[in-house]
């Protein structure tokens, strides 16, 4: 077994693999410049897409990795949200990258991620419609 997972690329001493495996994701390997491109991104795009937040900001593929293992480095891919986790008045968690941008579960992933961030937008955080993206085809404009 060990040697057809040497022939597929999949690392298996990579603890975050095994776990991925466990869970019913395909083991996918990240790309030695991903580190870089995130970087990139989060230099550019360093306030959160939902709130305009630029504390605990990270970097949500739109499409997820696990499934769409060839847009891992694109940046028409990403967009940022925070990790934070205010409980407001109403009760509400604003960790955005949990809510927004897998629904709540981080096992899952968010199909309408922009939509649910345009839309918490203006009627939460009162800032303007979200752009520079595609709602169709679910993804940046650059």
């Amino acid at each position: 077994m060990n040697i057809i997972k040497k022939l597929l690329g999949v690392n298996t001493t990579n603890d975050t693999l095994k776990e991925d495996v466990s869970k019913g994701k395909p083991a996918v390997k990240r790309s030695p410049h991903w580190q870089t491109v995130r970087t990139n991104h989060l230099k550019n795009n360093s306030a959160c897409a939902a709130c305009g937040s630029t504390k605990n900001v990270q970097v949500h593929h739109i499409k997820p990795f696990h499934l769409f293992p060839e847009l891992e480095l694109e940046p028409t891919n990403f967009i940022s949200l925070c990790e934070l986790e205010i409980i407001d008045n109403d009760k509400t968690n604003d960790n955005h990258h949990l809510i927004l941008g897998h629904g709540g579960d981080f096992h899952k992933n968010n199909d309408k991620v922009l939509e649910d961030v345009d839309n918490y937008r203006k009627n939460n955080a009162k800032l303007s419609k979200l752009e520079g993206y595609d709602f169709k085809n679910l993804k940046k404009i650059l």
